[in-house]
């Protein structure tokens, strides 16, 4: 229990304007307002990232990673479903990670489940990202083939197929 009640209605609108900031966030790739909806506490647990602890830890990861291949590369995180779970003021969903179109209209993604945990006021006190890392790579391999295949592939692409695909071909 959080020690807080929140309604299911406080929980969907909060929701949403989660969803609407980071669509926002998404589209401007200004990553500040993301952060923002979080307290100044925010416990963000990121598997493969590990446990930020405050806005200060988070705004600097979260700029990074957008701001660098493959992350900015991926045009929106919008959410396939979500579940309300008010005893515990938590929120569940899956969010789709669409990589940008290489080129031919294909759309390459991956997701992962997100658990987010209700402050009051708008803000969130806990988030946790839960997912195979090497879906992403694998998502990311599959965009980087395709845009070389296409003649798209930049520079950034290539350079992270170099590091992170064994021969720049990838064994995944």
């Amino acid at each position: 229990m959080t020690g807080n009640t929140f309604t299911r209605d406080e929980l969907a609108e909060a929701f949403a304007g989660f969803e609407k900031t980071v669509d926002r966030a998404a589209q401007t790739r200004d990553w500040d307002p993301w952060v923002d909806q979080y307290t100044d506490d925010i416990l963000y647990i990121e598997h493969a990232a590990g446990t930020m602890r405050g806005r200060d830890e988070v705004r600097p990861w979260i700029w990074k990673t957008m701001e660098s291949f493959p992350g900015s590369y991926m045009t929106s995180f919008p959410s396939l479903w979500s579940v309300i779970d008010e005893a515990t003021a938590r929120i569940i969903c899956e969010l789709d990670n669409p990589m940008r179109d290489p080129g031919d209209g294909t759309i390459i993604s991956a997701t992962n489940i997100s658990i987010l945990t209700y402050a009051g006021d708008g803000k969130w006190k806990r988030q946790e990202d839960i997912y195979n890392p090497l879906r992403f790579v694998s998502a990311t391999v599959k965009w980087c083939r395709k845009a070389e295949e296409l003649g798209t592939l930049p520079d950034e692409a290539a350079q992270w197929m170099a590091k992170f695909s064994p021969g720049g071909r990838g064994a995944l």
